[in-house]
């Protein structure tokens, strides 16, 4: 019997100004932002790891003011996907997953790698970097164990609560697009991210889990999301959390002072209530 998904939609980032009275309610002060924001969404992107990595009080700060059930995806450093352009970056994967992650413990959910487009596929460089990625807690104690001086706070490697080690790699350049890669992120249960745009549309899954950054619609009107296009993605992830995938699917796209209502909107279509309905 194939055990029932989880759906979990959300944002990136939550700290937005123009949020403040449209989506958070008149005169919520701002740390209360974040409890709000995960009493009527399943998750939210912490973006703030791509620019320099985090301490270990700021995830348990963090995941203190989260629900429970909520879960926070983290977005791996520039460093490794912009500046090491996935290559030879043991060291810095070492130091990224040592920074704190873990002090998330149950609201640590998965890692999202999105690559610049001008990073083309290279067969050895990717299978490389996806044989780095930890796919299991040991593995990753393992990894982060290897983190050097130019971390600058003791290594975080407490396990408590956590779940599964998942990845998600975010390809924006068009020779990924060949039958070859999905393959290859399938053998590493890596997911790609389904970007919802006319030049990227594929809905093809390559993990045990989906995970979408919903930048579209594809039909490319520049219309934002309207609610079809809601009852049609509604459709998708139920029949894939029906198959038994976890599905995090987070509103990205320019329109961003609508992302809330748009993720909200397609977890209540897919039948999905939180407390704060």
């Amino acid at each position: 019997m194939t055990t029932q998904g989880t759906l979990r939609t959300g944002t990136a980032g939550w700290v937005f100004e123009p949020w403040r009275g449209t989506f958070y309610p008149e005169g919520l002060v701002q740390k209360k932002e974040l409890a709000y924001a995960s009493s009527r969404l399943g998750s939210i992107e912490i973006n703030a790891t791509f620019r320099a990595n985090q301490k270990p009080e700021s995830f348990a700060k963090w995941a203190g003011e989260a629900r429970d059930g909520f879960v926070f995806s983290i977005k791996g450093p520039q460093l490794v996907t912009h500046i090491k352009r996935l290559k030879n970056c043991e060291p810095e994967l070492a130091n990224f997953f040592a920074s704190g992650p873990l002090a998330l413990g149950a609201r640590l959910g998965p890692f999202i790698w999105q690559l610049p487009p001008n990073i083309s596929y290279n067969r050895e460089v990717l299978g490389a970097f996806l044989a780095l990625l930890p796919k299991s807690v040991a593995n990753y104690v393992a990894l982060a164990g290897k983190a050097d001086g130019r971390l600058k706070s003791a290594p975080y490697l407490a396990t408590d609560n956590v779940g599964p080690i998942r990845h998600a790699i975010e390809m924006r350049n068009a020779s990924f697009d060949v039958p070859e890669v999905n393959a290859m992120l399938a053998e590493h249960n890596v997911a790609r991210v389904i970007a919802d745009t006319p030049d990227n549309p594929s809905r093809e899954l390559t993990a045990d889990f989906a995970y979408c950054r919903l930048q579209g619609p594809a039909r490319g009107d520049g219309g934002g999301y309207k609610p079809d296009d809601i009852a049609d993605w509604a459709n998708t992830v139920t029949g894939w959390t029906a198959a038994g995938k976890d599905v995090f699917a987070y509103f990205v796209h320019e329109d961003k002072l609508h992302a809330p209502a748009n993720a909200i909107a397609l977890r209540q279509a897919a039948g999905v209530a939180l407390p704060g309905d």
